[in-house]
């Protein structure tokens, strides 16, 4: 009887990871996703990568080949390893130059270029890992115009024991203009939390942008207000925005990472993007 108890166990446990379906709630409808579910490098129909020292003087390099699709899931991983900085330029004040070595790589992939959308709902199944100096993110950004002008909304971003759900756009100055909230992991249970997968979802229209983790509003931004400050009129978060999915280290964020034991990982179960049923 205990023989064949196991593989019902394991079928019953993939069969809890998987759910829910990607079945739309009445009144929505598919338009895309990615379940993960062919092992190997990401679809390069829908994901393509950033690539070396990119942002925030984060730590790690980013290449493909710490993004790999196996046993269902994207797995993002970051890893210490050390060799040259093939940008370094001896004396350079640039941060990404100034490096004379890559100590940390991770991977950043995005479907810029290839697949963009405006308004909808957007939800991504994953599991964060919340150890010190680790900074996942699942994001949009704008298809145009130079960040913050092009508007950013970061469905989810964790770090330093906070999971933030934020949007951005451009104030008078050419800044970032903020509507951002902080939750603190404690809150949710902490590690303990983090260990399970959780759905992280945007509901994005002409008005408004929510986002909420398991059904848990974390932030409401109305639109009325999110016009660029920057005399051209132009409100970001009313055009189309492209996603991003990280896993960066360290920076002016990520926390110090020295005491991290890696391979650190961000697993992404699915991502799907849904639109009002006769919307266009």
């Amino acid at each position: 009887m205990r023989r064949l108890l196991l593989p019902l166990l394991a079928i019953c446990v993939s069969c809890a990871r998987r759910a829910p379906n990607a079945t739309p709630e009445p009144g929505w409808e598919l338009v895309w996703s990615d379940e993960f579910d062919r092992d190997g490098a990401p679809d390069p129909r829908s994901w393509t990568y950033e690539r070396g020292f990119v942002r925030n003087r984060e730590l790690q390099w980013y290449q493909p080949e710490n993004a790999v699709v196996r046993g269902g899931l994207l797995v993002i991983e970051a890893r210490r390893e050390v060799r040259p900085n093939p940008t370094y330029v001896s004396g350079s004040t640039d941060w990404r130059r100034g490096r004379d070595s890559i100590r940390v790589t991770s991977a950043s992939v995005t479907t810029r270029g290839l697949r963009s959308w405006r308004y909808g709902r957007f939800e991504m199944r994953g599991r964060i890992d919340v150890r010190p100096g680790m900074w996942p993110a699942f994001w949009t950004v704008g298809d145009s115009g130079r960040w913050p002008a092009s508007g950013e909304i970061d469905v989810m971003e964790y770090y330093r024991n906070m999971l933030l759900a934020n949007v951005a756009w451009a104030d008078s100055n050419g800044a970032a203009a903020w509507d951002d909230s902080r939750l603190p992991l404690d809150s949710l249970g902490g590690a303990r939390w983090a260990r399970d997968f959780h759905v992280w979802r945007m509901d994005w229209d002409e008005r408004a942008i929510r986002l909420s983790v398991d059904g848990r509003t974390l932030n409401v931004t109305d639109l009325a207000a999110t016009t660029n400050r920057d005399g051209t009129g132009v409100n970001p978060l009313r055009r189309p925005q492209h996603l991003i999915l990280n896993l960066a280290v360290g920076g002016t964020q990520g926390g110090d990472p020295s005491a991290t034991r890696f391979p650190a990982r961000f697993e992404v179960d699915w991502v799907r993007v849904y639109r009002r049923a006769g919307a266009r």
